[in-house]
């Protein structure tokens, strides 16, 4: 497996708007003895840090663990405050294009191309999801490109209104309230989205679990594809809430069946269609 580091503004030729921009990718390589010409699915992983940074335990870990199910991993270290709104969503929706243009480089299916957010990255992933033909992005490129396949959003920091994590809009923003309010994702559900697995704990002390409720309740009046699930204890920021985001000394409390979430994304994943594909010999 090689590791690959993208500067996209580089590659597209832009103007930077911040500090992030940052792609990586973990290049598998398909022996011959397995499948020549295998096709792989691809997940944009985007961390979660409050919009002030991306966290490190959101990461790789979480490439790993896909890489080990065939997935082409891509992680994006987008920019975070000051920057605002739209910054971070170009970013993105700049990471999706390269993966779908570089789709054959990577042996990437280009049709099978998800994004994951944790937390805020799970905001970033639910605007992506939701605004990719927006004003803001149109010079990015079009639609068909920059849409995900599918979302995977985990404890995402999505409504904007009563209590949630106030610093995640409050950086997204810059203070302006009415793209606050335009920026929560209860209100940029749309009938034509991709479907969303979503998972929360009920006891998240920092984004509170009605941050997943509320976006599930709109994902449901659209008609979207979308699965949920609650798991009854855990904190925020668990990531693969294992050795490989936390000390073994040090490891976090959860619901015994939360450690494997990555393989019911998956499952959920494979059954809207998600899969390797290899030529017959």
């Amino acid at each position: 497996m090689q590791t690959i580091r993208v500067n996209l503004y580089e590659h597209f030729g832009l103007k930077p708007s911040g500090a992030g921009g940052s792609l990586r990718v973990w290049k598998m390589e398909t022996s011959p003895e397995v499948s020549p010409g295998r096709l792989r699915p691809a997940m944009l992983i985007l961390p979660g840090g409050g919009y002030v940074r991306t966290s490190a335990r959101e990461a790789e870990q979480v490439a790993l663990r896909f890489a080990a199910a065939g997935y082409v991993p891509f992680v994006l270290d987008y920019s975070c405050a000051p920057s605002i709104f739209p910054t971070a969503l170009r970013e993105a929706a700049m990471a999706m294009r390269y993966i779908r243009e570089n789709a054959s480089a990577f042996e990437v299916n280009p049709q099978m191309v998800a994004a994951l957010g944790f937390s805020a990255g799970g905001h970033l992933c639910g605007t992506l999801g939701t605004l990719f033909d927006c004003d803001e992005v149109l010079d990015i490129g079009s639609a068909r490109l920059l849409r995900p396949d599918a979302l995977v959003l985990c404890y995402p920091v999505a409504v904007s209104w009563g209590a949630t994590h106030e610093g995640s809009f409050e950086n997204l923003s810059g203070g302006d309230e009415k793209l606050r309010q335009r920026l929560s994702l209860d209100r940029c559900v749309r009938q034509d989205m991709p479907p969303v697995f979503l998972w929360h704990t009920r006891d998240d002390a920092s984004v509170p679990v009605r941050n997943s409720l509320i976006l599930a309740g709109a994902l449901e009046e659209a008609g979207v594809d979308f699965a949920l699930h609650i798991y009854r204890h855990g904190q925020h920021g668990l990531s693969t809430a294992d050795e490989m985001a936390f000390p073994a000394y040090a490891l976090p409390e959860v619901s015994r069946d939360l450690i494997g979430w990555p393989e019911r994304a998956m499952a959920f994943l494979k059954e809207i269609g998600f899969q390797i594909l290899d030529r017959e010999r």
